[in-house]
């Protein structure tokens, strides 16, 4: 507790108002404050007023004021127990007891002066108020919030909202959903805040603990000033970083970082997880403390005595060194950090297991160390904890369950009035387990110190466990052991319990078992019905039996209702126990139309469908069960997989033999039993079948007869035909459509009965937005998509159809795997094929007529027999109306005739007058007659009047005997009925006939309207019969028609035709391509034009025709619709004379003709489009053929203008290349070719439409060696690649370069252009492995001739000084290489390029450039032929023979040219010899060159003295000094070779890592080796990644280290230089070796190579290299990628350099070269050190000057390897080289991403590169500013020194100098900096500087002696 201060107590202030603050319970007035704060108020406000301590920590109250205080506070603890004695006057122990309790409940935090409280501070629900700071141990873990015990035992939840700061956690929950399970862990310990307290609404007297884990709350107050090193912390980890994490304390004044070498291993730390953390340091400058995370030291540190500290800066967990007060009856007053005191609970000492004297252990004065437990600001109290598991900062460990039983539990100490201690023998370890009073017995024990002694042992159950004192809680009451529930774990679904009513609320009851355990009873399962007023059922404190349902997560379900009660059976917790067969009780948790969902124990639910209801047919479900209501079901199977079960409310399924048994299809009988609202209910004559239904839908195929139909049934009707489509339980689902009943047989029941393209009547159960569903028998249901549902793809389905709609649908595919139909109801190819749809409109009608006067005593339908069709009968007009007249008849006073105005036929009609009609139409359900007046109906009767009757009726039934089935018939329209029209047949005596207008699947379309006395084409379907009630039925053709029937003879004649029929047709019209016919009674047709003549030989077919002709011909077919573009031109007709005049075996096999063609056949076709560059061509009437612009002519100019060459009607005959018989299409060539015999001769070779993938192209029958062809360039290929020509539709030839011309011309590409037409011949065809076609052409004129005087084709046909001709194909630093034919290629070394010296060989022999030379040798075997253009032979040889090193003497002066400069120095060819030296750079003058290309230029003449000649290597060194010169000509060319060799010697290293090789004609191949590193276009340094310019620049330079690392420093630079010798030594040696001889040119001698040295880089670069030569871009990169794949994964630095040359290659060749770039290089990271893979693409973007692309590059690599010294030198660079001005903020970013110790090599480089490339001034300044800090590294002094000589400013150098030599160093470096001043001083050549230099030398010496 903390002592209280001068802003709690004013001075102001009285006596008796700080008697009033101080005294009296803090907690109850605090509580009633709470109260009336709302608790949605979840933000804490802690007392800010709360002061500092003074210093000293004395109290401003006096020790008599003290003593006041505490006699108030006596006094009140004394009323408390005397209202205490007179509630309970029987048991005054038992009252002394609590109020002992009592008083441990308050929480005292005044001063330590004054009467000392009697006991210890401890937390209770009591006490506990916002604000309290607690320790906790997180004890569960949910996916919204924590569970965290508390001290005491208290249980507090924290909202997932309160785990963090506000704007922290919306990081965390962004990063995951769920982030508490990832964050905390159970058993962690955690400081938290208590935000509010809630009354729990589930149990009365309990309040719930709101907690808060904000750092922003706990450390409030905290500031970087009160921060101290070796401070315990707590913070949120807010980001991982790469060598650390940065932390968040929840305040923004400062933050934090946590290195990751600090925290403790194996450790996995995520983003916004809580950590502690030990202050190692802090940077107040930047507000960052330091922390370590080490867990060992975290449990060691111990908080610091820190003069002023708040009690704001005391944190739960905080350790301090503590010392004893005093003792209390629980616990033990402790004082702590000087000014604090707090206590300690029994609960919390040192030892677990404390026994009755623990007061012995705890003496005052002791120290020890203690952990702060809690803090309560509003009472200044602290609670300490000394638990030996808390002090080391790890949560106790809890080894026993709740509801474990110990028989034998030692009795450690007896709490008189409170309680025991016991030893749990536990394992691992024995558990401290206490057992309150209450839970000792379960009677009241009087005297529990004599009943239980120390050290006896008793039995005892685990009631729970404190996690934090790692405390067990059990109970010895004899009930604890007793009964099946003790803990949730105990409860099983099923069991029956008792349990007492605690709580009633309107979700339900609350109820608790004996053992304490809670559970719910929903309001549903309180009672079989439901209650209104479910407290007057159950009353809290009732004991009653209930059920467990289920028990998931702690939260236990159970029922009251009786029938579950009492259930016997067996019962259903988990879909595996559903067994078919079982019978089990349920409740009903949901009623739908299609039947109940049931519910069974643990959540288990099933489905009982309607028809296992045990229902009758149309009851409804819902009246008949309701929710909540328990049933005994069965179950009839179950698929636990899918947790579905299937149940039946009918316990004895009844057992029907499979005799009795209807199958689905079959055709019953049934009697209506009764109508519902949507079906009918009929008791159908079936075994074992009582019921059936009939939905509206099903009665008929109309729409409108359905309804009429269910309007007029009654019970009692007997339906003769019903189709079983269903069985549901005992319920039959019926059909009465006469569509479904007629194809019975074919309705299919599963997927085996339905076949593809077969039409199947159905109707449409369901419509969906997507299409429709029609179902057949069963659950048999096929899908229609919306484009497959009608012929207009605008309409949409559910406007279109109507569910219960009679269907025809076409099946168009059958998944047998997923069981889905695929239909199309579309009219065109589901249209009726019989009159069924009208016939049973028909028979339905008379049926309803029938049905409506069923209840008539008489039967009226009598009157219907005098109104026969087509008989005359005497009526009266009635009305006269507008749209006809009414006829009324005196036999039948309610039956009426109409007569529309077309039938009056003219006549007037008057009211009252009689006339006599023909009757047409009868109308039974209406009772009306239609009639006609019209003369052709009257003057039939007239004729048949004087015959008897008998004879009427012969003479009528022969009027329809010459009418046959399938008929085809003109007829007229004469009414027009709603659904049917009313026609007559002019050709057979004006018959009447019935046709529908619509059909099953157009029921709901828009109808066409149909005018009276329009003539329509009908087919008969049906004659008059009594299952047509009389009728003629017809089925309409075309409804398109409106031509008028022509009144002369030929309308009498008959007209069906059929194909194969001879016919007199008159032309109407002549096209090019077809003559337009008509023939008979408006019919029309077209004869094409290849049906003309019997063999298309003929150019203008039609030229013998004339419109108005009349011609002979016969119908081969019916012509397609979309040909004749919806015109009525029917009929396919021809004219070939075989045709005519052939048999009818002969028609027929016309009409079956098949697709028979064989490749080759020559066919004729006429020309009926042109396009760009195909022909098309019509054959026969069906057959198309192409033909390719390409095969039409060789000649250029016909290709040009093949257009005007072919038009329409053109006659072409040709040959057959391929066929396509699907599509009946040919390929056609004009030249006829050689078919092979074994694939493709008679046969048919299939190909697809030219735009797709051509197979036969490959195949190229028609191409042949030795072919002239006609071609269109198609590219011109770069350099010498030659043209792209195209040849076919998919088929292109090369032309070589050479085979461009005639003649060696210098230019053979001009004249050609992409697009031109040109004649080439083919020269080569080959086939590659992977099946492709290569075809080598040739454009030479000559073509018959093919090869001129000086193209040389094979190399037999070459010998040594021949004369030759070639194009330059690929020019190197070494030489060339020629064309001399297509397949024959040469050699010209660069020594052979001319007499006189070549400066660039790329500038003077550029690609393609026609060179004449002589052939010097030629190897057949290796194909390789040398050339030279040299013109002077004889000199030449005499030239190449001078190469003996004899005639060449050391010392001599030689005169030469300079053949090449190089950084290094010069190489000079010696005149009158082919031999080259290198003059060294050291060499070339006596003074310092720092340029040496501005001083020396190729091919100036110089002189030079011999130094060394090695006559081994091949070398010569050259040296241009004028000392050289001078000293010879004086000495007369003597010189010491001693000297030289010496002076050599030290140069010589230098000199072999320049990697020079010399040229010599001798050893061509040492050229080639020099030049591996400037492979073109690849540019690969193989060097480059390793060895940097940067990190040589201070290496050139001799730097010295510190004395103690010089030597060593010195003996591994030796050691490492000596290794790099000997490997470039290697190397060359290795690739001396391997391109012995001669350097490899061809792919056959690199394969060679590559696998004998697959890991070469070097190898696989040059390979690549010969591709590009040959412009073979891919198979370059194929290379590439072959290598990558074959050079070993430890051989890192080859696979390297094929990177950077993969990196050369597409940044040259690459489509677009900067992605083709970044997909290689994204490539290569993958594989290699991705710092290398940088450095190398940015070495490529610099060399190629790409420097945008190299700045973002390397400002990627500054952020990516941003610790690398290498990579901001770079970057240094690149800014110097651009002349920018942004240096010095790159240097600064470098030195804070840098770590320290690279700072001086960055800084050292950085200040040469400024030297070399920048501002000296800046280098100086960098160089200055180290000394300043090293001041005796010489190293630094060196490099310093020698950046100021090579500028060459004498003052500054000099004074630079006299500072070096001035330094006090060790003389081993003041030798260096004197030795290093003389040598510079020599070269400067002043001797009085010499001298003076070395007499201060010489002083040093002296005084250095001395």
């Amino acid at each position: 507790m903390a002592p209280p201060s001068k802003k709690s107590h004013p001075k102001k202030s009285k006596r008796d108002d700080k008697l009033r603050g101080a005294s009296k319970k803090p907690f109850k007035p605090r509580m009633r404050q709470n109260e009336a704060i709302p608790s949605e108020s979840l933000a804490l406000q802690m007392e800010d007023d709360v002061p500092d301590f003074p210093r000293g920590g004395g109290s401003l109250l006096s020790r008599q004021e003290h003593d006041e205080i505490r006699a108030e506070v006596d006094a009140e603890f004394e009323a408390g127990e005397r209202k205490t004695k007179k509630k309970n006057k029987n048991a005054k122990k038992t009252k002394k007891s609590y109020a002992l309790e009592d008083d441990m409940g308050s929480l005292f935090g005044d001063g330590i002066t004054g009467k000392l409280p009697r006991f210890a501070n401890k937390i209770t629900l009591k006490n506990i108020s916002p604000g309290m700071k607690l320790w906790g141990v997180v004890a569960e873990v949910n996916e919204k919030d924590l569970g965290i015990s508390l001290p005491g035992g208290l249980r507090g939840l924290v909202r997932a909202s309160e785990a963090f700061d506000p704007l922290f956690s919306n990081e965390i929950k962004d990063a995951e959903g769920i982030f508490l399970p990832r964050i905390f862990h159970i058993g962690q310990l955690v400081s938290c805040v208590v935000l509010q307290l809630d009354d729990d609404k589930k149990e009365k007297g309990k309040r719930r603990i709101w907690l808060s884990l904000r750092l922003s709350l706990l450390h409030k107050g905290f500031t970087l000033d009160a921060l101290q090193e070796g401070m315990v912390l707590t913070a949120y980890v807010k980001s991982i970083e790469d060598h650390g994490y940065i932390l968040h304390f929840g305040l923004p004044s400062f933050t934090g970082f946590l290195p990751k070498n600090s925290q403790a291993e194996n450790i996995e730390i995520n983003t916004g997880q809580i950590l502690q953390g030990v202050i190692r340091s802090i940077d107040k400058a930047h507000k960052v403390v330091y922390l370590s995370s080490d867990p060992d030291t975290i449990s060691k540190c111990v908080t610091k005595d820190l003069k002023g500290i708040s009690i704001d800066l005391l944190i739960p967990g905080m350790m301090v060194n503590a010392r004893v007060q005093s003792t209390f009856e629980n616990g033990v007053m402790l004082s702590f950090l000087t000014y604090f005191t707090g206590t300690v609970d029994i609960f919390h000492l040192q030892t677990i297991f404390p026994s009755s004297n623990w007061k012995d252990d705890y003496n005052q004065n002791k120290k020890v160390n203690a952990r702060i437990l809690f803090i309560d600001p509003s009472t200044r109290a602290v609670g300490l904890t000394l638990n030996p598991h808390l002090v080391n900062n790890k949560a106790p460990p809890c080894p026993v369950k709740t509801g474990d039983i110990y028989d034998h539990s030692k009795v450690i100490r007896v709490d008189r009035g409170l309680g025991l201690l016991l030893e749990v023998p536990s394992t691992p370890a024995s558990t401290p387990t206490y057992v309150t009073l209450f839970d000792v017995a379960d009677e009241e024990v009087r005297k529990m110190d004599k009943k239980y002694k120390e050290g006896s042992h008793v039995r005892v159950r685990i009631l729970g466990f404190r996690n934090l004192e790692g405390l067990a809680m059990g109970t010895l009451k004899a009930s604890a052991f007793e009964g099946s529930v003790f803990t949730h774990s105990d409860v099983k679904p099923g069991m029956v319990v008792k349990a007492k009513v605690i709580a009633v609320d309107s979700f339900g009851a609350i109820v608790q078992f004996p053992s304490g355990v809670k559970a719910l009873c929903p309001l549903r399962h309180m009672s079989e019905f439901d209650i209104v007023k479910p407290r007057k059922k159950f009353k809290v404190g009732a004991e009653l039996i209930f059920r467990v349902l289920g028990c998931k997560s702690k939260r236990i379900t159970v029922t009251h209702k009786k029938t579950l009660l009492k259930s016997k059976l067996g019962i259903i917790s988990s879909y595996t126990d559903a067994t078919e067969g079982l019978i089990t009780h349920g409740w009903i948790t949901k009623i739908e139309k299609h039947g109940c969902f049931i519910r069974f124990y643990n959540g288990v639910q099933g489905f009982a469908p309607s028809s296992e209801l045990g229902l009758e047919p149309g009851c409804n479900t819902s009246l008949m069960y309701h929710v909540g209501q328990v049933v005994k079901c069965r179950v009839k199977g179950s698929v636990p997989a899918s947790r579905r079960i299937n149940l039946s409310f009918i316990m004895k399924p009844t057992r029907i033999s499979e005799d009795d048994m209807v199958k689905l299809g079959s055709v019953v009988r049934g009697v209506v039993d009764r109508v519902t609202p949507h079906a009918i209910i009929v008791n159908v004559s079936a075994k074992g079948y009582l019921k059936g239904t009939i939905s509206t839908e099903h009665l008929a195929d109309h729409q409108g007869h359905a309804a009429l139909m269910k309007s007029t049934l009654k019970p009692g009707y007997e339906f003769d035909q019903l189709l079983v489509l269903d069985v549901e339980g005992n319920n039959f689902i019926l059909s009465a459509k006469y569509s479904l009943i007629n194809s019975a047989q074919q309705l299919p029941l599963d997927l085996t009965q339905i076949h593809p393209n077969s039409v199947v009547h159905g109707y449409i159960c369901n419509i969906i937005e997507t299409g429709c569903f029609v179902r057949f028998l069963g659950r048999l249901t096929g899908f229609s998509p919306r484009n497959k549902v009608m012929d207009d793809q605008r309409a949409v389905p559910s406007e279109a159809f109507f569910i219960g709609q009679s269907v025809r649908s076409n099946i168009l595919d059958v998944n047998s795997e997923t069981g889905r139909i695929t239909l199309s109801l579309k009219q065109s190819c589901c249209s009726s094929t019989d009159a069924s749809f009208i016939q049973e409109y028909f028979l339905l009608e008379e049926k309803i007529a029938k049905l409506q006067l069923s209840d008539s005593e008489h039967s009226e339908l009598k009157w219907a027999e005098g109104f026969n069709i087509g008989t005359v009968i005497e009526g009266k007009i009635h009305d006269a109306k507008d749209f006809g007249v009414v006829i009324s008849f005196e036999k039948y006073n309610d039956v009426f005739g109409f007569i529309t105005h077309y039938q009056l036929n003219g006549t007037t009609a008057e009211r009252g007058s009689t006339v006599q009609a023909v009757v047409l139409d009868v109308a039974k359900t209406e009772r009306l007659v239609d009639l006609s007046l019209k003369p052709e109906f009257l003057d039939r009767h007239k004729e048949d009047s004087s015959n008897s009757q008998a004879g009427k009726k012969k003479r009528r039934r022969e009027a329809y005997k010459e009418l046959q089935p399938h008929q085809t018939v003109n007829a007229i329209v004469e009414i027009v009925k709603e659904n049917y029209l009313v026609l007559s047949l002019p050709e057979y005596n004006y018959a009447i006939g019935y046709a529908s207008v619509s059909d099953y699947n157009t029921q709901k379309f828009a109808q066409k309207q149909f005018l009276h006395g329009q003539s329509v084409i009908a087919s008969v379907m049906a004659l008059p019969s009594p299952s047509t009630v009389g009728r003629l039925l017809l089925v309409l053709k075309s409804v398109s028609e409106a031509t008028e029937t022509s009144s002369s003879k030929r309308a009498k004649k008959k007209s069906s035709y059929n194909v194969g029929s001879l016919v007199q047709a008159e032309i109407t019209e002549i096209k090019p391509l077809e003559l337009r016919l008509k023939f008979g009674i408006g019919f029309h047709g077209r004869v094409h034009i290849t049906e003309v003549c019997d063999e298309n030989v003929i150019e203008n077919p039609f030229s013998n025709f004339r419109i108005g002709q009349t011609v002979s011909a016969r119908i081969v077919a019916k012509a397609n619709k979309s040909e004749n573009n919806g015109k009525n031109h029917q009929w396919e007709l021809s004219i070939k004379p075989e045709m005519l005049t052939g048999s009818i075996e002969v028609e027929n096999k016309l009409v079956d003709a098949e697709f028979r063609i064989s490749t080759g056949q020559r066919v004729t076709g006429y020309v009926y489009k042109v396009e760009n560059e195909w022909i098309w061509l019509t054959i026969s009437r069906h057959i198309k053929a192409q033909l390719f612009l390409l095969d039409t002519s060789c000649e250029p100019n016909e290709l040009q203008e093949f257009q005007k060459r072919f038009g329409v009607g053109k006659a072409v005959s040709g040959y057959v290349l391929s066929a396509n018989k699907e599509k009946k299409l040919l390929r056609m060539v004009l030249h006829q070719f050689s078919v092979s015999n074994e694939t493709l001769d008679g046969k048919v070779l299939n190909i697809d439409n030219q735009h797709c993938n051509p197979p036969i192209e490959n195949l190229i029958p028609h191409i042949h060696e030795g072919d002239t062809l006609g071609g269109r360039i198609s590219k011109i290929l770069p350099g010498v690649g030659g043209l792209l020509v195209q040849i076919g539709p998919h088929l292109y030839g090369k032309v070589h370069f050479t085979e461009l011309k005639d003649s060696w011309v210098s230019d053979p590409l001009s004249g050609y252009h992409e697009g031109q037409f040109v004649k080439c011949k083919v020269l080569e065809i080959g086939h590659s492995e992977k099946g492709t076609v290569h075809v080598d052409l040739s454009l030479r004129s000559s073509l018959n001739g093919m090869h001129s005087p000086s193209s040389v084709e094979k190399i037999d046909n070459l010998h040594p000084d021949m004369l030759v001709q070639g194009y330059v194909k690929n020019v190197t630093s070494k030489g060339c290489f020629i064309l001399l034919s297509r397949k024959l290629d040469a050699r010209i070394l660069l020594a052979n390029l001319s007499d006189g010296y070549v400066e660039k060989p790329e500038r003077e022999f550029p690609i393609g450039k026609l060179v004449s030379g002589r052939v010097l040798s030629v190897e057949p075997l290796s194909r390789r032929v040398e050339v030279t253009l040299k013109t002077s032979s004889a000199t030449s040889v005499q030239k190449s023979e001078v190469n003996d090193f004899s005639s060449i003497l050391v010392g001599d002066i030689i005169s030469g040219m300079i053949k090449r400069v190089e950084s290094y120095g010069l190489f000079i060819t010696i005149d009158d010899t082919n031999m080259v030296g290198l003059c060294h750079i050291s060499e070339l003058s006596d003074d310092h060159i720092s340029n040496i290309e501005t001083k020396y230029k190729a091919g100036e003449r110089v002189a030079a003295k011999i130094l060394k000649v090695d006559e081994e290597r091949h070398r010569i060194s050259l040296g241009m000094k004028n000392s050289y010169i001078k000293e010879t000509t004086q000495k007369n060319g003597f010189v010491d070779d001693t000297q030289l060799s010496t002076f050599l010697e030290n140069d010589s290293r230098e000199i072999q890592n320049l990697d020079v090789e010399y040229e010599d004609e001798e050893y061509p191949v040492l050229s080639q080796v020099e030049s591996r590193a400037s492979i073109l276009p690849l540019e690969v340094d193989l060097d480059d990644v390793n060895h940097s310019n940067l990190d040589d620049a201070v290496g050139q330079n001799h730097i010295y280290t510190n004395e103690t690392n010089t030597i060593d420093e010195k003996s591994k630079r030796r050691a490492k230089k000596k290794a790099k010798e000997e490997k470039e030594q290697e190397i060359r040696a290795a690739e001396e070796r391997l391109m012995l001889n001669d350097a490899p040119r061809t792919a056959d001698e690199f394969e060679k190579l590559v696998r004998g040295s697959p890991n070469s880089s070097f190898l696989w670069i040059k390979y690549m290299a010969l591709m590009l030569s040959l412009a073979d871009i891919e198979k370059a990169r194929s290379i590439a990628e072959r290598a990558l794949r074959t050079i070993n994964i430890r051989e890192e630095s080859e696979k390297l350099n094929i990177w950077m040359a993969y990196f050369n290659l597409e940044n040259e060749y690459g489509n677009p070269p900067e992605e083709a770039v970044v997909k290689v290089f994204q490539r290569a990271l993958q594989y290699c050190d991705p710092k290398k893979v940088h450095l190398a693409l940015l070495g490529m973007y610099e060399r190629t000057e790409q420097h945008k692309l190299a700045d973002e590059l390397l400002e990627k690599m500054t952020k990516k390897f941003k610790h690398s010294c290498k990579v901001w030198l770079r970057r240094v660079q690149n800014v110097l080289k651009q002349h920018q001005d942004g240096v010095q903020p790159v240097i600064n970013r470098a030195l804070l991403c840098l770590p320290r110790h690279k700072h001086i090599k960055f800084i050292s480089q950085t200040a040469i590169l400024e030297f070399k490339s920048g501002v000296p001034d800046r280098g100086r300044s960098m160089f200055e500013g180290m000394l300043r800090e090293y001041p005796k590294r010489t190293d630094l002094w060196s490099v310093y020194l020698d950046q100021e000589i090579r500028l060459g400013d004498i003052d500054i150098i000099r004074a630079l100098f006299e500072r070096a030599i001035n330094l006090s160093l060790e003389p081993r470096k003041m030798k260096f900096l004197f030795k290093k001043y003389l040598e510079y001083e020599k070269s400067q050549g002043d001797e009085e500087r010499i001298e003076s230099v070395k007499r201060k030398a010489m002083e040093y010496a002296n005084s250095t002696l001395a």
